[in-house]
């Protein structure tokens, strides 16, 4: 197997030739068919994400299964999977209280070794998976099955980048007709986010993003007002939209502090503040107390976009297949593996709203 492994902070990742160890009682062998390129890769090479090296990387996945572990239930040889960097084992305390996006096992997983290096080194997988290859081998928790026609570059992103984003909009925020929606970041997550606020029928949706490349694919995705930070203060902006109050609803999508208390910012009194991206291990946030207290904002934490993935991967899949969903669009890249560490780039530089690997 081919690979792109994880060598250190600040390193480019090395493609490797790989030998496969053979699957456990309960792992699926996949054929990885397309991955995508998401920014928490990004986050593992700057040091943010602290991960151990060598690790093959990758997460956003999609896939056909080529060998079942003796004990495996939950899917069948042939059958075309989406990957999931949060497993629901259906078992653990957080799945039986329905949410999966917690189960116990997330991290239990990561550490088993996976291939092995030329020079006789065992190798692990991010988060379990390690999509930056021709095939993975993975927890069958991991795992959902999908019947459908879409082509795999499109089931890759509802593996990440779709799930999170629309997820974070009509699972975590649980935006309701009408309201006004601002999401800070327009990347791949927050073009989903602003994908989950046109399907959950929000009247205005602003898009806040530096580049005009995210703005305006933004505005194809259903964003109503484009906030370019760079013509003012961007809750200025918003507030003088919306008769000086903020929106009911605010996303942040960069996983920074300043872009946090902006989205805090953008949402009225008794607004819903969700915050998608993920901060740097070592980043704090800060809110002013009273202005905290009398404000009465209600701030939620959105991992995998509170998305429980047996039944929300098929649900985001028949949104693809009738088109109320638009994944093709934001596919604005493909590349081979080869071409992963220029990916990576083109990611940081603002050039791609997703890449993804084929």
């Amino acid at each position: 197997m081919r690979a792109g492994v994880f060598v250190g902070i600040d390193q480019p990742l090395s493609v490797e030739d790989l030998t496969p160890l053979p699957p456990g009682p309960h792992d699926v062998v996949v054929r990885i068919d397309a991955s995508g390129v998401c920014h928490t890769e990004a986050a593992v090479l700057a040091g943010h994400l602290p991960w151990a090296a060598p690790s093959i990387l990758g997460h956003e996945v999609t896939g056909t299964v080529i060998e079942l572990g003796s004990q495996v239930t939950r899917v069948r040889m042939g059958d075309r999977v989406i990957s999931s960097g949060t497993p629901a084992c259906s078992n653990c305390y957080c799945c039986v209280r329905g949410q999966t996006h917690l189960c116990e096992e997330t991290f239990t997983h990561s550490a088993t070794p996976r291939a092995v290096r030329r020079n006789g080194e065992q190798i692990t997988a991010f988060a379990a998976l390690g999509g930056f290859a021709d095939m993975m081998t993975v927890p069958e928790m991991s795992l959902v099955t999908v019947h459908t026609d879409l082509p795999a570059e499109q089931l890759a992103l509802i593996g990440c980048a779709i799930t999170t984003g629309v997820g974070a909009a009509l699972n975590t925020a649980r935006i309701v007709p009408g309201s006004t929606v601002a999401i800070v970041g327009c990347g791949g997550v927050g073009q989903s986010v602003v994908q989950g606020a046109r399907i959950a029928g929000a009247s205005r949706i602003f898009a806040v993003d530096p580049l005009s490349l995210k703005r305006d694919a933004a505005r194809a995705q259903g964003a109503t007002d484009l906030i370019d930070p760079a013509d003012g203060d961007v809750v200025a902006q918003i507030r003088d939209r919306t008769a000086g109050r903020g929106t009911d609803f605010s996303f942040e999508v960069v996983g920074r502090p300043d872009t946090v208390a902006t989205a805090y910012a953008c949402a009225r009194r008794g607004g819903i503040v969700t915050i998608v991206g993920m901060p740097a291990a070592d980043a704090t946030l800060a809110f002013k107390g009273l202005e905290m207290f009398l404000d009465a904002k209600e701030v939620r934490l959105s991992i995998m976009g509170s998305s429980q993935i047996r039944a929300d991967f098929p649900r985001y899949v028949a949104l693809a297949e009738t088109g109320r969903l638009d994944v093709a669009s934001m596919i604005t890249r493909r590349i081979t593996l080869d071409d992963i560490n220029d990916a990576m780039r083109a990611m940081e530089a603002g050039e791609v709203i997703r890449t993804v690997i084929v």
